[in-house]
């Protein structure tokens, strides 16, 4: 369907929606919405013109489409107002996809650094004067917005496989980081996922091409008998980061092989300076300032063990000589107990973890799993871990580390928080 002129979005201040959000104003729609909680999203959306209800909002009248996030359930009154008016509804990435039909899209995919590769991506096109239009699952600091206004044919986005959300796009150029388990309340296994995955490759034409690691054995058997052309960007030389971790350097190369395959005319020079001077994006390893008795603290959007483990491990790369404490926030019951082990190990990497009460976001609690559990499980692979059951309490403990820690409060709930309590 082609996008009406008065637009209405419920969950407005999710990271993608916001962005959404921006990328409808530009356009010329009329965009207001709600959202359950005040954010900094909210905050950029107030700044950019847009009219959030925090709260339970009201669709004003002539309102022609509702688009909603996917944490917004079905029978959110704001949607059951809209089925009885019969106004048309679409969720965030269906959305997307009507948006992006007919653009050249670049979609950037994977279990891991989908967003700072996204960010970069972005950045180094600009930087090269080809002017995209980009949507970024974070708040990235070089151009101060998860949105980037730019040309109309040239599309880059974020794209997620939760829901299959990234079989909504039909991208000349997907990126593909990596592929791990995860989303565990809707993929049962890892085949499950790789079968998401082989979609999402197949559907990229024969003149378009799939940027990934072909070594990876997970990859492999997803790219298998696909029409696109295979570019391999594990062999990419990229420059010194200003951003920490072999990680990061993994997706410099991801960005700079999708933006020399979207346009062969940019200049070795251009991509060099672009990735050295990327400032990073919200909430990736975000230094926040210091503690009154002088602990580093930064925070991290990291919600599945591998991310969990990488960062502790490029945090040891940068300072060598500080104890790493983690105050590490759960996200869903269902993630935390499929993966509790892996969890485990990779938070018993720290010198010492804290663990918040799980953040249910879109989900009933399960009494079989908690932070508790965690916090033992930690303890029983070597972990020096506790649980404890409020931000309060978790900002008191922090307050008492003093010039020799870092710490990197961790998570993709509100955890954030307690790092700017803690930092001056």
């Amino acid at each position: 369907m082609k996008i009406p002129q008065h637009v209405y979005m419920v969950g407005i201040g999710g990271i993608g929606m916001s962005a959404l959000a921006q990328l409808l104003k530009h356009d010329g729609k009329d965009v207001s919405g709600s959202d359950r909680d005040d954010s900094p999203t909210v905050e950029l959306l107030a700044q950019k013109g847009i009219e959030v209800t925090v709260g339970i909002g009201g669709m004003p009248e002539g309102t022609e489409l509702l688009i909603y996030s996917d944490a917004v359930p079905t029978n959110n009154e704001i949607r059951e107002r809209a089925r009885e008016l019969a106004i048309p509804q679409l969720s965030y990435f269906e959305a997307l996809g009507e948006i992006s039909r007919g653009k050249r899209t670049i979609a950037v995919a994977g279990t891991h650094g989908k967003t700072t590769t996204t960010g970069m991506l972005a950045k180094l096109l600009l930087d090269a004067e080809k002017k995209p239009t980009a949507i970024v699952g974070s708040i990235v600091r070089d151009f101060g917005s998860n949105f980037l206004a730019g040309d109309e044919n040239l599309f880059v986005v974020e794209a997620c496989e939760y829901r299959d959300h990234l079989l909504k796009l039909d991208p000349e150029i997907l990126v593909i980081t990596n592929i791990e388990l995860d989303h565990t309340d809707y993929f049962p296994d890892l085949e499950s996922l790789k079968e998401t995955f082989r979609k999402a490759a197949a559907k990229v034409p024969s003149h378009g091409a799939i940027v990934t690691n072909p070594h990876d054995p997970v990859i492999a058997q997803v790219i298998q008998n696909v029409s696109a052309s295979i570019v391999d960007y594990t062999e990419v030389d990229v420059p010194e980061l200003g951003l920490i971790g072999e990680f990061n350097r993994m997706n410099a190369r991801a960005a700079a092989a999708a933006a020399t395959v979207a346009f062969a005319d940019i200049k070795q020079g251009t991509i060099d300076r672009a990735l050295a001077d990327f400032k990073g994006s919200w909430r990736r390893f975000e230094y926040k300032g210091e503690t009154p008795s002088g602990a580093i603290v930064y925070d991290d959007y990291a919600h599945h063990p591998t991310a969990i483990q990488k960062t502790i491990e490029a945090a040891r790369e940068k300072f060598p000589e500080k104890k790493i404490v983690v105050a590490f926030h759960p996200h869903l019951y269902s993630r935390t107990k499929s993966l509790l082990h892996e969890f485990a190990g990779a938070l018993a990497k720290a010198d010492q973890a804290i663990v918040a009460p799980i953040y249910a976001a879109r989900e009933e609690p399960d009494p079989n799993v908690s932070n508790h559990v965690l916090a033992r499980e930690t303890a029983d692979r070597g972990g020096d871990c506790i649980a404890l059951d409020s931000f309060d309490a978790i900002r008191d403990e922090l307050l008492q580390f003093d010039s020799s820690h870092l710490i990197i409060t961790m998570g993709a709930g509100d955890i954030y928080k307690v790092a700017e309590q803690i930092a001056d």
